[in-house]
């Protein structure tokens, strides 16, 4: 039971100390150190002020450059000998997409969870009063993501997550729920700008303590077990491709076992 208290202290503090960093600064950070290109032996390190058109000459906002670039758009000098040189986004086709991010390593796994562990059950309701009793969902094929409203990275996947919903939608037996660290209020205030298309759990730290997750965002796929398919930490620009990858590969164990 101290334990558990401990780890939900330490949940509280981890959001004080998001509150009070400069949140751009973080994502930033986190970005740029992705995008460094080497040509002709010279580096190009983006930033903010990187001017990005397409091929047409249209020139993109830093936010919506960027936001294309994490879903798979490439980003290529246009004079590489040229320290200053603008860059073209160029927009890959799926078969193009699938291969660059499958060659991607895969995403870090997170330290709360263990591939093939059946996790603990948890009985809430989510924001708008359903109830959610994970042992009930056993049959199903469940993603759980832990997140909270003031973590950069986590508001930077929500659309691809909205995206992976949607490419799911009529398949009753895929459940996607998420476990937010914040309260209903601060939940509904930021849905009203920021649509969410999981189940969404409000004041979920208790949950999360149970599992001991300290990382944000985290994603875990359960199969109809209710055993860890798949689970990872952190901010990766192919997690989404891993979960969508793990629900097909779990989909086609079951039709391979339902033809045999």
């Amino acid at each position: 039971m101290l334990k558990k208290v401990r780890i939900a202290v330490i949940h509280n503090y981890l959001i004080l100390l998001w509150k009070m960093v400069d949140m751009r600064t973080i994502v930033f950070t986190l970005f740029f150190s992705f995008i460094c290109f080497f040509s002709s032996g010279q580096s190009f390190q983006m930033s903010e002020n990187s001017i990005v058109k397409d091929s047409s000459g249209k020139t993109y906002s830093f936010e919506t450059w960027r936001n294309l670039y994490w879903k798979g758009h490439e980003i290529r000098p246009v004079d590489p000998n040229n320290p200053k040189t603008e860059f073209l986004l160029i927009k890959l086709s799926d078969e193009e997409l699938e291969k660059k991010l499958s060659g991607f390593p895969k995403p870090r796994e997170s330290s709360s969870f263990k591939t093939g562990e059946k996790i603990k059950n948890f009985t809430t309701s989510d924001i708008e009063g359903t109830n959610i009793d994970l042992k009930n969902l056993e049959g199903k094929i469940v993603l759980l993501n832990f997140w909270f409203v003031n973590c950069a990275p986590c508001r930077i996947e929500m659309p691809d997550l909205n995206d992976l919903v949607d490419n799911f939608k009529t398949n009753k037996e895929i459940v996607f729920i998420s476990i937010a660290l914040d309260d209903k209020k601060s939940l509904e205030n930021f849905l009203k700008t920021s649509p969410f298309e999981y189940k969404i759990i409000n004041d979920g730290g208790n949950i999360a303590a149970q599992y001991g997750v300290g990382s944000y965002p985290t994603h875990v796929v359960l199969n109809k077990e209710g055993k860890v398919f798949f689970h990872t930490s952190g901010l990766a620009m192919n997690t989404i491709y891993w979960l969508k990858k793990s629900i097909k590969e779990l989909l086609n164990q079951e039709n391979k076992t339902s033809s045999d």
